[in-house]
């Protein structure tokens, strides 16, 4: 299978080289195309490009000796995966692998994450996709992340299309991990706050998360010392209460008006006030 492999920690991190290898191992096809640098937090974003749109990429060493074909883009993961389906790496490919990620990726914050965030647009376009995460340790375990990633791939490829598994590994160097599947923590293992800073800017620091994690989440499955899987999916449309539909929604008659001056008709709505721009 054609797997595209990706992640937000950079084309760099030894995570990713690790993953693609496994891949190769397994009779896979992986190409490789990861950003040009850090892009941890970057989420869904597909921002990270020219003004004139255009997007750096360049050819990328993994030091394997597989072979395995590599690129180095200097973009978001998102947009790694969107340009990776339109044939920018050759043929589109068939999944989406996202990882190793150097550090948990856990409950609803998940939302912010770079390496889920590649997953969930590989989602909207149609493809499978996994992203894995691995709990820093010395040393870091990057080949039992891999060899969970390898071991569940067959769930993922059996699964229906468009499925989205978030795995998450625990450092356990002297242990046989064992696998759970887990809901979201409410939070995640990680929470951000702001820290004291100098006056007239904030300073946003990543800390442990105080609270104890609900029986059966993926914080707390983890802080045992289990492999969580859990499955997420993207933006979706949120039905709402009836009786709150029925406030909010416009009838058609209302809100498109025919006008003299012209054959088409025009919408009528509120005029909002133009934001100010400074210099």
């Amino acid at each position: 299978m054609r797997v595209l492999v990706t992640n937000d920690d950079g084309i760099h991190s030894p995570g990713i080289a690790v993953l693609a290898t496994a891949l190769a191992e397994a009779g896979h096809t992986p190409i490789v195309a990861a950003p040009a640098e850090d892009m941890s937090g970057a989420s869904a974003s597909v921002i990270r490009m020219h003004r004139d749109a255009h997007i750096e990429v360049a050819r990328a060493d993994l030091g394997s000796k597989d072979g395995i074909e590599a690129w180095c883009v200097d973009a978001t993961p998102a947009l790694a995966v969107l340009t990776a389906t339109l044939g920018a790496f050759g043929e589109p490919p068939e999944t989406v692998l996202s990882g190793i990620n150097a550090g948990l990726n856990t409950g609803l914050s998940i939302l912010h994450s770079g390496t889920v965030g590649a997953a969930l647009t590989a989602q909207r376009l149609g493809l499978s996709a996994m992203a894995i995460s691995l709990e820093p340790g010395d040393p870091w375990l990057w080949q039992t992340a891999a060899d969970v990633a390898i071991g569940q791939f067959g769930v993922l490829t059996d699964a229906p299309q468009g499925t989205v598994l978030n795995v998450n590994v625990p450092h356990r160097p002297d242990q046989r991990v064992e696998i759970r599947w887990a809901q979201l923590d409410p939070y995640g293992t990680v929470r951000a706050s702001l820290a004291d800073g100098e006056s007239g800017r904030m300073q946003l620091e990543m800390r442990a998360g105080g609270a104890e994690p609900p029986h059966g989440s993926d914080a707390a499955l983890l802080a045992s010392g289990f492999v969580t899987i859990t499955a997420v999916g993207g933006v979706h449309e949120q039905a709402m209460p009836y009786e709150v539909a029925e406030l909010v929604q416009p009838r058609l008659e209302s809100s498109v008006v025919p006008t003299p001056s012209s054959p088409l008709p025009v919408r009528v709505g509120k005029k909002r006030r133009a934001t100010p721009t400074t210099r």
